[in-house]
């Protein structure tokens, strides 16, 4: 529970330029659409997915990290990490099940008989775009479990795009076209408050000794 007494104190704290970005920027944000990355091998293009959640308004990022473990690289990412929330998986079945369990339909981004052309994508359903290794592409764990197969419409001789600008690109399309309908997509009011208190508590230094000091001022 959100203490909004100290909320309200702490926004006196960080500077009247970044509050106004959070105030801009949380009614941006959404859950309704979710990302999840399949042991990417080269570090700069999970962390250039990551910023483009960010940039797009994706809350959440699924990391699977079965054959990969690596810090996020905080020079390509430019402090999208503070912002978006990492989730980090060791297995990909284990993604899957909680990203199903919490409502998401599963679209694998590849070309399958079965596809749908980014264009004809129905925003309307919760998914989880899943991207995959750099050669190798989506596991045959992913393409089983899939709900349905997305891919960009190319028209030149090259048949493939790197997973940082595939995610660019579809991100871009489906929040366009999903702020155009009449989806409630939007965090939650209690969802944009908790996301609030954590940007603030990533924002100012020395977060915890700020805190104490203003319970013991309050008495509390």
């Amino acid at each position: 529970m959100i203490d909004l007494k100290l909320l309200e104190h702490l926004e006196t704290i960080i500077t009247p330029n970044r509050k106004a970005r959070f105030d801009a920027v949380l009614p941006q944000r959404t859950k309704h659409f979710t990302v999840a990355t399949e042991d990417v091998y080269q570090l700069h293009n999970t962390s250039a997915v990551i910023r483009s959640c960010d940039v797009f308004g994706i809350q959440e990022v699924n990391i699977v990290e079965e054959r990969n473990s690596k810090q996020i690289d905080r020079e390509i990412a430019m402090g999208a990490q503070k912002w978006v929330d990492l989730n980090r998986y060791n297995h990909v079945k284990d993604c899957i099940t909680d990203l199903k369990q919490k409502g998401y339909q599963i679209v694998a981004t590849t070309p399958h008989e079965n596809d749908c052309e980014l264009h004809d994508f129905d925003v309307t359903k919760p998914s989880c775009f899943f991207f995959g290794r750099e050669t190798e592409g989506l596991s045959q764990t992913v393409l089983d479990e899939a709900d349905c197969f997305l891919k960009i419409p190319m028209v030149g001789f090259t048949e493939s795009l790197n997973i940082s600008v595939s995610a660019a690109i579809i991100l871009q399309h489906v929040t366009t076209k999903l702020k155009q309908t009449d989806i409630d997509w939007r965090l939650s009011e209690a969802e944009q408050v908790e996301k609030r208190m954590d940007w603030i508590k990533k924002t100012i230094k020395s977060y915890d000794d700020v805190v104490t000091h203003f319970y013991k001022q309050t008495n509390i």
